[in-house]
């Protein structure tokens, strides 16, 4: 069977309700990732419902949501796995741009 991909196309932002919706969560749990810091907002002052989000902020929504379902991961340890997975992609890519192999970790 041959891996998945996934392409990420960049459209017109999200607001907190449909990106609720689109992960099948709560209002209030998107308010939490952006408390944890696993989603970045322009204006976290502003209201909730003011917010816009990407389609990088959908993907790393469903990502945490994957973590805390399947491996019971509560928010904050979330964060720090998203946040140590991006640095191993970005140091990947420095090892790469250097002509050097990774260790084969994937992430």
């Amino acid at each position: 069977m041959s891996p998945v991909s996934m392409t990420i196309v960049e459209s017109a932002p999200l607001t907190l309700h449909e990106l609720a919706r689109a992960v099948g969560a709560e209002e209030g749990w998107i308010v939490q990732l952006v408390e944890v810091e696993i989603l970045h907002v322009d204006a976290p002052a502003d209201p909730p419902e003011r917010w816009h989000f990407r389609s990088a902020d959908l993907q790393r929504a469903l990502a945490a949501r994957r973590l805390e379902r399947d491996f019971g991961a509560n928010l904050d340890a979330a964060a720090l796995i998203l946040e140590l997975q991006q640095e191993i992609r970005r140091l990947h890519g420095l090892l790469g741009a250097h002509g050097i192999r990774g260790s084969g970790l994937q992430t």
